[in-house]
């Protein structure tokens, strides 16, 4: 883990920017971060959260996966990801699906569906009711043309330490009913959790240079200020480590003119293949 963290240190002084992470090895229980314990922008890396406050709701018997979800034009406005702003108005999907294509594609047609059944309001004691005390949403998705120098808590905020926490628990909770009851769900309902985390799209940054077919359970994450991205990285059916890395105050153009957020995309994916290379072996 030492020599890990001197070559995680080294990736980040490469660039001109913060990059923040936290990673765990799941062999040996070892945990390591950089500014993990930092608030910062979450993006889209929080819905790994409204996920499990979703499964949670279904435990409780609040909601049921099977129930029919209109995609109104109403929450088509506004809205900078995922495939659902495009289709035709007043598509019905089950609320399962819902759940997915906010993973998978990031949608937030369907992250808002989500959260206006949970209620937004709900989000912050689930997380602080789990141990991630330093996780806040705000809203329910970012609000349009916000600035690139934007403070911290005018969007939902985050910290690293916080989403490999989170990530622990659902792979714990697996296979574990007690750990599964900390979150509000089931094993079952975790393991559809791992599923659909595994059906990830978006496959830019963790998984970007690790071996082609690497099962990676995540959620990527495109802010204003930087990109991030949290998941658990397996070497073939087995965990290998959890990650959490984001980057911050990328600028826009890079002194060589290239764009920032291809940066952003390097640094996180070398951190990954850094943890690769050195808890693998």
């Amino acid at each position: 883990m030492e020599r890990l963290t001197k070559r995680l240190a080294e990736i980040g002084e490469a660039y001109p920017f913060k990059t923040r992470w936290h990673v765990k090895d799941l062999a040996t229980g070892r945990e390591a971060h950089h500014e993990g314990d930092v608030p910062m922008p979450s993006a889209s890396t929080r819905k790994t959260s409204i996920l499990m406050a979703a499964m949670a709701a279904v435990h409780a018997g609040k909601l049921r996966l099977e129930d029919p979800v209109v995609l109104e034009e109403r929450l088509q406005k506004d809205v900078a990801s995922g495939t659902y702003r495009y289709m035709t108005p007043g598509c019905v999907i089950p609320f399962r699906d819902v759940l997915v294509n906010m993973i998978i594609t990031s949608d937030n047609v369907c992250t808002q569906a989500v959260l206006e059944r949970l209620g937004p309001e709900t989000m912050d004691g689930y997380c602080h009711g789990i141990g991630m005390t330093r996780t806040h949403h705000r809203g329910l998705i970012p609000p349009l043309g916000i600035g690139w120098d934007h403070p911290a808590e005018a969007v939902a905020t985050t910290t690293q330490s916080d989403q490999v926490l989170l990530l622990d628990l659902i792979l714990r909770g697996t296979e574990d009913e007690a750990v599964a009851r900390r979150l509000g769900s089931t094993p079952e309902l975790c393991r559809l959790a791992m599923d659909i985390l595994s059906w990830q799209i978006l496959r830019n940054l963790i998984p970007s240079l690790l071996p082609y077919g690497t099962k990676v359970a995540h959620k990527t994450g495109r802010g204003r200020r930087g990109r991030m991205d949290a998941g658990i990285v397996f070497d073939g059916a087995r965990p290998l480590f959890i990650l959490a890395a984001a980057t911050d105050w990328v600028p826009e153009t890079m002194p060589d003119g290239l764009p920032g957020f291809a940066s952003s995309f390097a640094s996180i994916g070398r951190v990954a293949r850094a943890c690769w290379e050195e808890l693998r072996s």
